[in-house]
């Protein structure tokens, strides 16, 4: 069962969204009619994740810049090492790709092999 501070975060992430973020959901939003419904800044365990695609245990991050922050890389480290053991994969993408909305739809679609 999800914490109710992981939703209360989860629905405060929502209403914030950077723009990265925001056109990632424009675009990923789309795989609905393909059969992959996908959810945003959804909780999973102790951590809320930017997009899940919860048939398929798939998770998408978009990082902009400050993953590349050795502290901020170390706590992705851990946070994708929880993921794993639940048995999540991740696909992390770059911020700058993810205002390319071909660019973000085709690394799902060929994550998901489709």
């Amino acid at each position: 069962m999800t914490p109710k501070p992981q939703i209360t975060r989860a629905r405060r992430l929502r209403q914030s969204a950077n723009l990265p973020e925001q056109r990632a959901w424009s675009a990923l939003r789309t795989l609905r009619k393909h059969g992959f419904p996908v959810r945003r800044q959804h909780p999973i365990g102790p951590y809320v994740v930017d997009f899940a695609i919860v048939r398929e245990r798939l998770v998408i991050e978009i990082d902009g810049g400050i993953h590349k922050l050795d502290e901020i890389a170390l706590c992705d480290s851990e946070r994708d090492e929880f993921l794993r053991k639940e048995r999540w994969r991740i696909l992390r993408i770059e911020a700058s790709h993810a205002m390319d909305e071909d660019y973000l739809l085709k690394r799902v679609t060929d994550f998901l092999g489709l």
